[in-house]
């Protein structure tokens, strides 16, 4: 468990240092693009994207059972 843990936690990070890295005045234009999306448009977009990423790790941790 802990070992999944911490593989999400440090591809996570891999992506997001991937982002800064490669694109650091991207960053800017996509906060100031965010800031416009009214809050629950972004709620909603969080709740899609949590329900998407529980389902990813559901089915990875159901194929590494096999």
């Amino acid at each position: 468990m802990i070992t999944a843990l911490l593989l999400g936690i440090g591809l996570v990070l891999v992506f997001e240092g991937l982002v800064l890295a490669l694109a650091p005045s991207r960053i800017e234009d996509m906060l100031k693009v965010i800031l416009d999306i009214p809050p629950e448009t972004r709620r909603m977009i969080g709740l899609g994207a949590l329900a998407i990423g529980t389902v990813l790790v559901w089915i990875a941790k159901s194929v590494a059972n096999f």
